[in-house]
Order: C-alpha cells, then sequence, then structure tokens
C-alpha cells in the first residue's frame, strides 16, 4: 500500500539530551512538502560529528534530536516542486546542499551553498528550525538538516546527490561524509602534487580517506601520524609509506617530521579536530611552499600559531567536505567506487543494526572502530 502522502510511523534513535544514551522510539515522519523528499533509510554509518553534537553540545537547543548524516537510502515519495528525484530513485542525503543557482554553487573556489541548513538553523542546534518528525508530540530536530538515524527521513531536494542503483546502499553511505572530507582535502583543497611528501594527523576513517586522497594524487612518501600503533597497518592499506606514533618520541612532532624529510612536509592535513594538533600540522610544513589543511571539526576552542610561521611561506587552509560540491562530487565519487578506483568496504570494521547505536557510538569513542555500517531497512 502506497505511503505517500501520509504520516510514517517508524523506529528511529532519539538523542533526548546532551551525554546521554539514545532511544529508540517510535516516531513520525511528515509527508514531504514543497521542495522535499522523504527517503526510506537503509544504511547510515557513525561519524565522530555525530559523538560530538551528542557529548559536545551542552545547549539545551540542540535536542531532541536524531542523529545521522553519513547515509543512503531510497526516496519514499516527493513533495511538490520536485522534478529532479522520483519514489525508487537511490540516493544519498548531503549535510553540504547544492542549490547549483547561488553564488557558491556558480563559483569553482567553493563548495557551499547558500540554500543548505545552516541558513535556515540555530547555529547551536547543528540542525534546521524546519523538521519533519515528531515523537510523543515533540518536534524532533534533524541533526545536519539529515537526521538519518531513523528508518525514515526527510530532506530538501538541494541535499540529495541520486547515485548508480548498483551501488550497494551499506557500502557508499561511507560516501556521505567520511571519505569524501578526507579525500578531498587532500586532492581539492590541499591539490597535492605529484612526487610530494605529505603528513596526515589521526587516522579515523576521514585520515584514512586523506591518506588514500595523498596518493591517489601521486605523492610519494606520504607519513601517517597517530599515538594508536594500532592504526599503522590499516593506513598502509590506503596509501600510507610510513607510521609516526608521537608517544614514541621526546620532541615534538613537528620537529620529527622536519628531521624526516629535511626540513618538513610539503602538504599536512589534521583530521583529529584537536587545536594542537592542528598547530602541529602547521609547523610540520616546510616552510617557503607548506600547505597545512585543518579537516577536524572542533566548534569548542580558538586555534593558534606564531605569525612567523605564516610569514615565512607557508600557507593554512579549512576544508569542508573535502571540497566536493554536494550532488556532483558523490555522484562521481560513487562512480569512481563502483569502477575500482575508490576504497570503500575497507573502512568498514562493524555492521551493526539500529537497535545497535549506542554500541556503534562507544566502538567509536573508544578508537576501537573506523566506521561502522547500521543497516536501518532492508532493501
Amino acid at each position: 500500500m502506497s505511503t505517500a502522502g501520509k504520516v510514517i510511523r517508524c523506529k528511529a534513535a532519539v538523542a533526548w539530551e546532551s551525554n546521554k544514551p539514545l532511544v529508540i522510539e517510535d516516531i513520525e515522519v511528515a509527508p514531504p512538502q514543497a521542495n522535499e523528499v522523504r527517503i526510506k533509510i537503509v544504511a547510515t554509518a557513525v561519524c565522530h560529528s555525530d559523538l560530538n553534537q551528542l557529548f559536545e553540545n551542552k545547549h539545551e537547543d540542540g535536542f531532541p534530536t536524531v542523529l545521522g548524516h553519513e547515509a543512503a537510502g531510497i526516496i519514499e515519495s516527493v513533495g511538490s516542486g520536485v522534478t529532479e528525484y522520483r519514489p525508487g530513485d537511490h540516493v544519498i542525503p548531503l549535510f553540504i546542499s547544492q542549490c547549483r543557482e547561488c553564488r557558491f554553487c556558480k563559483s569553482p573556489k567553493t563548495n557551499q551553498c547558500d540554500k543548505g541548513w545552516a541558513n535556515a538553523g540555530r547555529h547551536n542546534a547543528m540542525a534546521p528550525l524546519e523538521s519533519r518528525l515528531t515523537c510523543k508530540g515533540k518536534k524532533v530536530l534533524q541533526f545536519l538538516g539529515t537526521g538519518t538515524f531513523s528508518e525514515y527521513t526527510v530532506v530538501n531536494q538541494v541535499a540529495v546527490a541520486k547515485i548508480d542503483p548498483a551501488a550497494p546502499l551499506d557500502k557508499v553511505c561511507l560516501i556521505g561524509c567520511g571519505i569524501c572530507t578526507g579525500y578531498g582535502a587532500a586532492v581539492n583543497t590541499a591539490k597535492v602534487e605529484p612526487g610530494s611528501t605529505c603528513a596526515v594527523f589521526g587516522l579515523g576513517a576521514v585520515g584514512l580517506a586523506a591518506v588514500m586522497g595523498c596518493q591517489a594524487a601521486g605523492a610519494k612518501r606520504i607519513i601517517a601520524v597517530d599515538i594508536n600503533p594500532e592504526k599503522a597497518e590499516k593506513a598502509k592499506v590506503f596509501g600510507a609509506t610510513d607510521f609516526v606514533n608521537p608517544k614514541d618520541h621526546s620532541k615534538p612532532i613537528s620537529q620529527v617530521l622536519s628531521e624526516m624529510t629535511d626540513g618538513g612536509v610539503d602538504f599536512s592535513l589534521e583530521c583529529v579536530g584537536n587545536v594542537g594538533v592542528m598547530r602541529s600540522a602547521l609547523e610540520s610544513c616546510m616552510k617557503g611552499w607548506g600547505v597545512s589543511v585543518i579537516v577536524g571539526v572542533n566548534i569548542m576552542e580558538d586555534i593558534s600559531a606564531r605569525p612567523l610561521m605564516l610569514i615565512a611561506g607557508r600557507t593554512w587552509k579549512g576544508s569542508l567536505f573535502g571540497g566536493f560540491k554536494g550532488k556532483d562530487g558523490v555522484a562521481k565519487m560513487v562512480e569512481a567506487y563502483m569502477d575500482k578506483k575508490l576504497k570503500v568496504d575497507e573502512f568498514i570494521t562493524h555492521n551493526m543494526t539500529l537497535d545497535q547505536v549506542n554500541d556503534a557510538i562507544e566502538l567509536m569513542k573508544e578508537g576501537k572502530c573506523i566506521r561502522t555500517v547500521l543497516n536501518v531497512s532492508p532493501k
């Protein structure tokens, strides 16, 4: 029986307040309104940004919320004015929209968009004001405009990428955040050059994707940096040539890397979200031309550096979603995966169900996984 135009009652993992376990609840998902689509979520992964919102956002206006933003699914129904999508399309929801009409979308210099959720929401909530989700009579926010820890969600059509229907949704969901964020930071933002030397700080999914991006760009030496020695072998799978654990050295890691590379690396990428590591990554770059990219998210602290680091010719940059324009970039990355030009399966260390979401969160919190995929709904 068709569910188009009707409220759908389904399961979702709701975060009622900060620093508390998610609760599997029965929620109501309203039909899509004008320019919106309702998506049946097939698979969603747990990303560190979800943990940041749950454990570090102390603002009450950020809750209750449905977390999750790294997902893939199938369009169930569309609202009025939607012509680009139809029920049955396989899609990846986007936290970086692409309307293709605003000044940002028309510029090749950025992947930001005027019509994204951030321009229609509250900064502290990390979600748009509008939500089609309700639970126990209360509006439930959709984290980053997506809210994919749910069997169904509703997003604006500017925040959806149509993908190859043959692509396995329980794999390519990772392209919706972590893989694009790291890979693109190397390829699009840093613009890593053939024959160069790179350092990647932090070997979670984003860092490993950055390593993969450095290799794809032709770097001859890729130094993976992490305080967890168990990450060394995994980094080599994605192209790392060296592994350095800062805890193994009595001197600053920037000095260690400088000595390893005759003055510093050409490119460094910080994929932790730690302001101290951001500074170390900058200081690890070669003076004169080194480029350091901040990829890890930190919304609570300020960064600092000695001006001479930049005056000497280093460049400090930031990267959001790896510089990929949402719809175009995600579709192309899925194509690359289908053509066996992009690793995706290798990031997945655990598969669970939506009911096990708190276990998945604990795995990430303790650094015992790269990516856990939650199988939400059968295809």
